[in-house]
């Protein structure tokens, strides 16, 4: 009664052993495809975890220039441009890491907060009542007078394309492991099974158990088996290449580091060119807005104080080169696997499943 392993000679197997080794076949075939892809697998891993790293590394410097350049520069609004700062950042964090968010609307939403700071306490710094709605009609005022010029804009765009490219390699790296992992559970057809174990044990039921497949015979079953897997080849292959663009993109001019780093001068040159204004906007919020109560005297905006660059470039450097350094290394490995799905089924066949040096192997029917 025996459905795969039908032989002219006795036999020594039943139709039950036959089930054992259809679910013997199938248990080893995930094995070695999980094998196969472990190493594969692990690079990437270890690729999004290092960059995840390195960014969270760049982006705490960058957080904390920006929040040094308020206790600097400008003291009187340092403690409640904290929290402004912080959301910028956690917003850039959350753009990197895949959330429905744009950078624009982070950045914007950074200036909207920045600019009742800046307007009560540097070009008017004699404001006293900063009620609820005068603080609201400054936030929608500061979308209609622009009040930081063009830097709100350049910072816009200096972000969205060093971030766009981190964004989409972020993205690119996680879909890659989930091709690997649906590909490691690819189910085998009823088919497979029965070729597999007509491969693999059959020769068991003739009392050879050291005979091993015939080469070519192996690789007619495998890669029968894993049509399905190797038709990902053209677009494996097509993967890698984006791979390989989107970190050329990262370490080209939209560089991440140098965008996230500039932060806080673009951030500088923007309240300096609202503080410079200061008499125009002065007009233009009274009109909007209504005038508030202030003290007596006001201080206008005469006392502003340009910063320099904080020297503070050790931890950025070591961030920067261990990022580029480790791109590097990730994209010339994942270049070597360009081949990986065209060439699995010659990898499964590979060391000792088959019959290698050997005059003797097994062709689905016989000894060879």
């Amino acid at each position: 009664d025996l459905q795969i392993c039908q032989h002219r000679a006795p036999t020594c197997c039943t139709k039950k052993m036959e089930e054992s080794y259809q679910a013997a076949v199938r248990r080893e075939r995930t094995q070695s495809i999980q094998a196969l892809n472990f190493e594969l697998k692990y690079m990437i891993v270890g690729h999004i975890t290092a960059f995840q790293e390195a960014f969270e590394s760049l982006l705490r410097f960058a957080e904390n220039r920006t929040s040094s350049l308020f206790e600097t520069a400008y003291r009187p609004m340092a403690k409640e441009a904290a929290e402004p700062v912080k959301e910028l950042f956690t917003d850039i964090s959350l753009y990197i890491l895949g959330a429905e968010t744009t950078v624009e609307s982070a950045v914007l939403r950074f200036f909207d907060s920045l600019f009742p700071l800046v307007y009560s306490r540097l070009i008017n710094p004699g404001i006293t009542d900063l009620s609820e709605d005068y603080t609201e009609c400054l936030r929608l005022t500061r979308q209609d007078i622009n009040p930081f010029g063009h830097y709100s804009k350049n910072m816009v765009t200096e972000l969205s394309k060093s971030l766009w490219a981190s964004r989409m390699l972020s993205q690119a790296l996680s879909l890659g492991i989930e091709v690997i992992n649906t590909t490691e559970h690819a189910a085998l057809t009823k088919e497979c099974s029965r070729a597999l174990v007509k491969m693999q044990y059959c020769p068991h039921c003739q009392g050879l158990t050291l005979i091993r497949p015939c080469v070519g015979y192996c690789l007619n079953v495998m890669r029968g088996c894993l049509a399905s897997v190797s038709e990902l080849d053209a677009q494996w292959r097509e993967y890698i290449s984006t791979l390989e663009y989107l970190t050329n993109e990262m370490a080209a001019s939209h560089d991440l580091e140098i965008a996230l780093s500039g932060i806080w001068n673009s951030v500088n040159e923007a309240i300096l060119h609202a503080q410079l204004n200061g008499p125009q906007l002065s007009a233009t919020v009274d009109k909007v807005c209504g005038q508030p109560k202030q003290q007596e005297g006001n201080l206008s905006s005469a006392n502003i104080v340009p910063v320099k660059e904080v020297a503070e470039t050790q931890t950025f450097v070591m961030a920067h080169t261990s990022l580029n350094h480790k791109r590097r290394e990730f994209i010339n490995y994942m270049k070597r696997s360009r081949t990986f799905y065209a060439s699995i089924a010659e990898r499964l066949c590979d060391g000792d499943l088959v019959m290698r040096d050997s005059s003797t192997c097994w062709n689905g029917e016989d000894v060879v």
